[in-house]
């Protein structure tokens, strides 16, 4: 992985000159996996986010906004009730592990001096926060829970003695020389990247591979003296931050990795690159968790839906048969004396056919001859009403393919809080039940939670990301010779420049965004409208985020993540 033992040595380096002797003020816990700690040092308050998450683990300070939940977890009062108003004595590295340890110092309840310690052990899912008191080594409590059911080696519970993990006797790379890589290394054993993992700690399988890319031709000279200037490199500060991206994948390290050879910018702290690396992902990762269910049931009324209207255009192919079922009724009214119960057809001339052929019609054996023919002017007449209905039944149900298709849409690109909001319009909407808190109290809803940006001259820009938003937005917020705008023929957001004569580069950075936040996000070239909000309706009785609108202009952009984060940071 890119947050390797390596990469923890120089982060570890980065937050104690930014930290070290600052307060907790705060403690926050956003999610169940992720502590926020705003700590004020230098002058300045910052925000270092600590995070346990399976796939996301890692420690930075961040610019990022975070949504916290009404009532803070255990682990969060625990936090708070021992380290906030505490001086951060120190950080450092274990070893080169992938572990933080902050020394924290404070007052406990008595006002006596008390020293804790929270380590931060980053290890995929196996990764943790954990707070301790460090006079008696004990575990006051953990992020996550291993019981030795779990880890025969440690078990991190309260009242727990705290043990490190197990040692795995490697080399430290920023002791080694040449001769030490040199003697590491068995050249004729092949896989040399994964004997520098296997030999030198806090090495990654990334850090290896561009060892080997830049010896060129790997020998007993090139890849100790690599290895070297690399580590060097790392030891000294050297850093270029950077996030590497290709075809394939994307990938952050200190610096430029050219055997990834994909486009590489360059940030100005570990920081700022891990802030740009994670923007949206993990967010993406706790919606898709929180919202499984509301995701599986949007999914399964679009499927209904589009079943319903397969079935419905049977049935109006049927009912287009009206016409020959009133003529078969017709025919076999005129024929009742050549009909017999228990004929399973009859062949008679058709005498509104011009050229006198005859024709077949089928028979119910068990019916009399009327009550064939009244079979058939029955068929007629529900046939002749079924098509008005039919049709009306499918224009409805396409409105719900595209309703839920738009709101599948949105689930996807949800921040939880938006979630939230989709979740009650299905409510109100009546497709979900409405829940409740454990006290009996109904969930009480609040207003939209909009997204806000700046354009280059400072007008500001509004943008909604689900239909509640986007009507509240257009509906009530926005003035009406605001420019409103919306991909055209797209699901996707509704857009407000909150100014009556945008300049031209303001309009199109505005339309940038409104495909950004469409489902057009990852095409180029896409067609945006744009009009004054007076121009833009709602049909009444229409879903909701939906409108009609005229008089507009179309411009056509290509969404730019770039733009976005610039607009918002502005």
């Amino acid at each position: 992985m890119s947050f390797d033992g390596l990469f923890t040595k120089s982060m570890a380096d980065e937050l104690k000159q930014q930290l070290k002797g600052g307060r907790i003020n705060k403690v926050y816990q956003p999610y169940k996996n992720e502590i926020i700690l705003t700590i004020r040092a230098g002058g300045t308050n910052h925000k270092l986010l600590l995070s346990a998450h399976p796939s996301y683990a890692r420690v930075q300070l961040t610019n990022e906004s975070f949504e916290n939940p009404s009532e803070p977890p255990m682990f969060c009062m625990l936090l708070r009730k021992h380290i906030e108003g505490s001086i951060l004595e120190d950080l450092y590295q274990i070893g080169n592990d992938r572990m933080i340890i902050f020394e924290i110092k404070g007052r406990n309840e008595i006002g006596d001096v008390s020293y804790k310690q929270l380590i931060i052990e980053i290890m995929g899912r196996h990764s943790n926060i954990i707070l301790i008191d460090k006079t008696r080594n004990l575990i006051l409590d953990s992020i996550k829970h291993i019981s030795f059911a779990v880890n025969t080696h440690r078990a991190i519970l309260p009242g727990q003695q705290y043990v490190f993990p197990p040692e795995q006797n490697k080399k430290n790379p920023f002791l080694a020389n040449e001769e030490d890589v040199l003697r590491s290394i068995d050249f004729n054993a092949g896989k040399l990247d994964q004997q520098l993992v296997n030999h030198f700690a806090g090495v990654s399988p990334i850090f290896a591979k561009e060892v080997l890319y830049q010896s060129g031709l790997a020998n007993r000279t090139t890849v100790p003296k690599t290895f070297i200037n690399l580590v060097n490199k790392i030891k000294t500060g050297d850093l270029s931050p950077s996030i590497i991206t290709n075809d394939e994948k994307e990938a952050f390290y200190l610096f430029p990795l050219e055997h990834l050879k994909g486009e590489v910018k360059e940030f100005t702290s570990l920081s700022d690159m891990l802030d740009r690396f994670y923007y949206k992902k993990a967010e993406r990762d706790r919606v898709k968790q929180q919202g499984q269910d509301i995701e599986r049931f949007i999914t399964n009324e679009k499927e209904k839906n589009v079943k319903k209207i397969k079935k419905l255009e049977a049935t109006l192919k049927e009912a287009e048969k009206a016409d020959q079922f009133k003529h078969y009724g017709e025919l076999l009214t005129a024929n009742l004396f050549a009909v017999k119960k228990g004929m399973k057809e009859i062949e008679v001339l058709d005498y509104y056919d011009e050229a006198g052929g005859m024709v077949v019609i089928p028979l119910d054996p068990r019916k009399t001859p009327s009550e064939n023919a009244q079979k058939y002017f029955s068929k007629y007449q529900k046939a002749k009403n079924a098509v008005t209905i039919t049709l009306e039944q499918i224009k409805k149900a396409q409105e719900e393919v595209a309703y839920f298709d738009n709101l599948l849409h949105q689930v996807q690109t949800a921040s939880p809080k938006d979630l939230q909001e989709i979740r009650e319009e299905l409510i109100e909407g009546g497709y979900l039940r409405e829940r409740q808190k454990r006290n009996g109290r109904k969930i009480q809803n609040t207003k939209p939670l909009l997204d806000f940006f700046q354009a280059s001259d400072g007008t500001e820009i509004i943008v909604g990301k689900n239909n509640k938003q986007n009507d509240y937005l257009t509906n009530k917020l926005a003035a009406r010779d605001e420019i409103w705008l919306h991909t055209k023929d797209i699901p996707g957001s509704h857009v407000v420049i909150r100014s009556k004569n945008p300049s031209e580069e303001t309009i199109l950075e505005a339309a940038k965004l409104a495909a950004y936040f469409s489902k057009a996000r990852h095409s180029s070239s896409v067609p945006v409208d744009f009009t004054k909000v007076r121009h833009v309706k709602k049909p009444s009785g229409a879903k909701p985020g939906f409108v009609i609108y005229d008089h507009q202009q179309t411009v056509y952009v290509t969404p730019d993540e770039e733009l976005v984060l610039k607009l918002k940071k502005n």
